[in-house]
C-alpha cells in the first residue's frame, strides 16, 4: 500500500469512528488499524523529510 493508499484508508476509518455506528469491537479494531497507518505514514513523511534535507545540503555544496 503506498502513502496515497494509507492516507485514504486513514480518512475512511477516521469517518466510521466519527460516525459513531461501529460497534465497540469494530472501533477498537479501527482504531489500532489507523494508529499502525498513522505511525506507518508518520515514518514515511520522515524519511522523505530526511531525505530532501540531504538532497538540498548535497545541491549547496555544489
Amino acid at each position: 500500500m503506498n502513502f496515497e493508499d494509507k492516507m485514504k484508508r486513514l480518512e475512511e476509518i477516521v469517518l466510521k469512528l466519527e460516525s459513531g455506528s461501529v460497534s465497540v469491537s469494530d472501533a477498537i479494531a479501527l482504531y489500532e488499524e489507523g494508529s499502525s497507518l498513522s505511525a506507518e505514514l508518520t515514518k514515511l513523511l520522515s524519511d522523505a523529510e530526511q531525505k530532501i534535507e540531504l538532497i538540498t545540503e548535497k545541491e549547496e555544496i555544489k
